[in-house]
């Protein structure tokens, strides 16, 4: 009976695990060297700068994003076939697009691909990647360097300008430290103030309109 019930077990945990896409990306002399980044369909991200890294950055993406996510992979269908362009380019990584669905598991390798769907979801992984890292400049800074903070702070703002920062959301707490921590610079305060209201209140897309 033990063993049934342990089997059962094992079939109903498959059956409740979340598909998942995970993009992971080395390249040799970068910084950093190794990358890798899980989305599951709720939209529960991770991100991991070493595989063994026992406690990634974790975050939540906007349905929106995550729903692009899965949806461009149906469309590269779950990743089963060949993406690397035949051109010949400089090294830029070896990238690996896995999409994981129960015991089920398919992915694909390339370092460039000219799948324009390939090429939409490559640049959505890495437009978490960039966002990650400036989080981490930011965190590092924050306990370190006070001096740098400020700085820091700008490189947000600047991803923000670029669209390239995705949920901004999970910036909010470490904000806040920068926010109420007295020995930081006024004007490091007053910045990390205004990015919160930013990501709390959000400013809905304003429609076009004929003039």
């Amino acid at each position: 009976m033990r063993i049934i019930g342990l089997l059962l077990l094992a079939v109903v945990s498959s059956a409740a695990a979340e598909p998942r896409i995970v993009y992971s990306k080395y390249f040799k002399g970068s910084t950093p060297e190794f990358v890798v980044i899980t989305v599951e369909k709720s939209g529960h991200a991770t991100y991991k700068e070493a595989r063994d890294d026992e406690q990634p950055l974790q975050f939540q993406l906007a349905d929106a994003d995550s729903a692009q996510i899965f949806d461009l992979a149906g469309k590269l269908d779950h990743f089963s076939h060949a993406l690397e362009s035949p051109a010949k380019v400089a090294n830029m990584g070896m990238k690996t697009f896995r999409y994981e669905d129960g015991p089920a598991a398919t992915e694909v390798k390339f370092n460039y691909t000219e799948d324009p769907n390939g090429r939409l979801m490559w640049d959505s992984f890495e437009r978490i990647a960039e966002t990650e890292q400036v989080y981490i400049n930011l965190e590092r800074s924050v306990k370190f360097d006070h001096l740098g903070v400020n700085q820091a702070l700008l490189l947000v703002e600047a991803s923000l300008d670029k669209k390239r920062l995705v949920a901004p959301e999970q910036f909010l707490p470490l904000l806040d430290r920068i926010i109420k921590n007295e020995s930081l610079m006024h004007m490091s305060r007053e910045r990390a103030a205004r990015l919160a209201d930013m990501f709390r209140n959000p400013q809905p897309l304003k429609a076009a309109t004929d003039k």
